[in-house]
């Protein structure tokens, strides 16, 4: 089996998001009490990491939160994920930025699919780690590289990032609340990460 990958810009705007979010001390605080590496409170240390070990360090990290946080730790990384797409966009490459205005230009009916093939592009690090699948009108983006689960076993589903992210992308693009729903979690043995996208009307 091929080792997962993770971008490391897209680990590196997760890292300063969550930074921003908890405040530099109740960071350091998490990491020291959840046995990770000290220098990972210090942000850029985390710039030298390759993307199997960016992989890792992202699922270290969320672990590390939901164990620190309990079930305080699903609506801090929801907010984490809901402000690192915004976060990503704006340090994009100028193809990304390209696409995204034109998405933007698109009749709403259509911009739902365009925004989150945006996504995937921005958080595969290789070619079909995520793909989006049309289920009569609702969408399901499904993610077999499932890096928050590395290493990972729950009786729940824990892609809380990846769940914000997917709220946050919709929401960019339509202006519109979706319900979305983690259906199947690798770390509760899934074979992949799945989230049902329910479009109303």
């Amino acid at each position: 089996m091929s080792q997962v990958e993770f971008p490391l810009n897209v680990l590196l705007k997760f890292v300063e998001t969550l930074s921003t979010e908890l405040g530099h001390e109740t960071a350091t605080a998490v990491i020291k009490k959840s046995g990770l590496p000290k220098e990972w409170a210090h942000d850029d240390n985390f710039a030298a990491l390759n993307n199997e070990q960016s992989a890792l360090a992202y699922a270290r990290l969320q672990s590390a939160l939901r164990a620190y946080y309990g079930r305080g730790a699903r609506g801090i990384l929801l907010r984490i994920g809901t402000k690192l797409w915004n976060q990503l966009l704006d340090d994009s490459s100028f193809g990304i930025k390209a696409q995204a205005a034109l998405i933007r230009g698109l009749p709403k009916s259509l911009r739902r699919k365009q925004a989150l093939d945006l996504l995937v592009k921005i958080l595969s690090a290789k070619r079909g780690d995520i793909t989006l699948h049309t289920l009569d009108l609702d969408l399901l983006f499904a993610d077999s590289a499932s890096p928050t689960t590395l290493n990972q076993t729950d009786d729940t589903p824990v892609c809380f990032v990846t769940l914000g992210l997917i709220r946050e992308c919709l929401y960019w693009a339509t202006s519109e609340e979706h319900d979305i729903e983690e259906s199947a979690c690798h770390a509760m043995g899934a074979r992949q990460c799945e989230f049902k996208i329910t479009i109303r009307g």
